[in-house]
């Protein structure tokens, strides 16, 4: 995580997928730091960084991963 200096508060630091493609079409990001630090799996759609995202359970977040390995 880290600190945004214009709002004063900590912020994820967002990494591509693996799976995401080149092209920057079909991305997805999550926090790896956040998720470790809190038990929270962040996720959210690279196109938008400034949009929502979802908080997912560990479980969820595997589900999701083992859902687009077989849907691709």
């Amino acid at each position: 995580m880290v600190l945004n200096p214009d709002e004063n508060r900590l912020v994820p630091d967002w990494t591509a997928s693996s799976y995401s493609q080149s092209n920057g079409g079909e991305c997805i990001e999550w926090a790896p730091k956040h998720a470790a630090a809190t038990g929270e799996v962040l996720v959210r759609d690279s196109k938008t960084p400034g949009g929502p995202h979802l908080t997912l359970s560990p479980k969820s977040f595997a589900g999701l991963v083992a859902f687009a390995k077989t849907h691709g």
